[in-house]
């Protein structure tokens, strides 16, 4: 038997989306600029004394090019974060809406709108399948966007192919040395995250559309 809940009462969205998809375009343009910076320091060459972290604690002085490279991975860092907490904002939101549109529970409860992006494994579908559900209360009638299959798509590529990348270069510096050696796999990542932003956008954008088409 499906329990019915106490359903919330329907919150505005608009606000809280544009904020969203402010924040994205924010995060693109970082992550392009990061792109853009990386396929200069390819361009340049390591310089003759080597990669900037020369081993056993040892690390040269910088280039300019360097330097400037450290301000705009920071600068993407913290977009990155902005821009989590701004579409985590507005999901949420969302979510207690398609919550108030349908009266019953959702698959996944309140929580994982936030840690489903975190715990390992199910962070591979839990956050599409929160947008599905957000969608299908929303527009019963509609179709799931298909932004939203090339949004989580796009996103995959970035997290899987970023694992060994990002993740094990602990440092703005080693970063800098796989650009002087290898850049490809890191612009691969970055168009993923810079797809992934511009997609995400639409996806805020059409289901904000569904809501504010259901409340009126």
């Amino acid at each position: 038997m499906n329990e019915r809940i106490t359903a919330p009462a329907l919150s505005p969205i608009r606000g809280a989306a544009r904020l969203a998809v402010a924040a994205l375009v924010l995060a693109g343009t970082a992550w392009a600029a990061r792109a853009l910076w990386q396929i200069r320091l390819a361009a340049a060459g390591q310089p003759p004394s080597g990669p900037p972290d020369q081993g056993d604690g040892q690390h040269r002085p910088l280039t300019a090019l360097e330097n400037t490279y450290h301000f705009v991975s920071t600068l993407g860092d913290v977009t990155t974060v902005l821009c989590a907490i701004a579409f985590l904002a507005w999901l949420w939101r969302a979510r207690d809406n398609a919550l108030a549109f349908s009266g019953r529970p959702l698959r996944d409860a309140g929580p994982w709108v936030y840690a489903g992006w975190i715990v390992p494994i199910v962070n591979l579908w839990i956050p599409r399948r929160i947008i599905a559900d957000v969608h299908r209360a929303s527009a019963p009638d509609d179709r799931l966007p298909w932004v939203v299959n090339w949004w989580w798509g796009l996103w995959l590529v970035s997290i899987l192919s970023g694992t060994g990348l990002m993740f094990t270069d602990t440092s703005t510096d080693a970063v800098i040395a796989r650009a002087y050696t290898n850049v490809s796999p890191l612009l691969l990542v970055d168009a993923a995250v810079v797809g992934a932003a511009a997609t995400g956008v639409m996806v805020v954008r059409a289901l904000t559309a569904a809501q504010q088409k259901r409340m009126r």
